[in-house]
């Protein structure tokens, strides 16, 4: 299924490369670690890095309470999230063909107050999205923790992505240029988890984070 391409959403910067089936859009969305939502306030405009989290066609967005961006959000404005994976630097044998290898995603919508329920379904999706079986393990919010915090859910309207693959695309000239081409890929890892300080004896690793490190 596919989202309906509109002025706002169609790739117009080399269009071969735009994506609007939701399953690939939402690949890229559910990959990402972080997200960045961007909105106006008094027509100026800001750019929040934010953790996010999807459930079908809504993606969860959690603040304090007090936060800017959460009243704005909650006040049912509109606003643009973005992910970006950067998956390789692209050397071309000139300098005005060098780029990346890319998936990028951009959704649209407006936001939304979280009622009760809802809240503590998208704190429990957020937390299993980013770290699947801490849930479970880990102390749920208390009744002041959730009064402080506030859940936004926005139900996409419209979403495009956009993806570079491939080597360097040089002009036919440059192909003879004594000059290493190539690409250099980009991996995201994860290090050897470190123990709190204050971790209390006997506790052992959780098996649900041997996805993050392999002993």
């Amino acid at each position: 299924m596919e989202f309906p391409r509109t002025e706002r959403n169609n790739v117009k910067r080399v269009p071969s490369r735009g994506i609007y089936d939701k399953e690939n859009i939402y690949t890229i969305v559910d990959q990402a670690l972080i997200c960045f939502v961007g909105f106006s306030i008094e027509n100026q405009p800001f750019v929040i890095p934010t953790i996010h989290a999807r459930k079908n066609d809504t993606i969860y967005l959690h603040g304090a309470t007090t936060s800017r961006m959460i009243k704005h959000l909650e006040a049912g404005n509109r606003l643009c999230l973005t992910v970006t994976h950067l998956d390789g630097l692209v050397l071309a044998r000139s300098v005005f063909h060098h780029s990346m290898n890319y998936r990028s995603a951009m959704l649209y919508g407006s936001g939304r107050q979280a009622d009760e329920k809802e809240k503590l379904l998208a704190l429990e999706i957020i937390t299993e999205k980013l770290i699947p079986g801490r849930w479970k393990d880990a102390r749920t919010p208390n009744e002041k923790e959730l009064k402080a915090t506030s859940i936004i859910a926005v139900d996409i309207e419209e979403a495009s992505a956009k993806i570079r693959t491939g080597g360097p695309n040089d002009d036919e000239d440059d192909y003879n240029l004594k000059v290493w081409a190539g690409v250099i890929p980009i991996c995201q890892d994860f290090n050897k988890p470190v123990d709190d300080k204050l971790l209390q004896p006997g506790i052992d690793f959780p098996d649900y984070l041997n996805k993050f490190y392999e002993k």
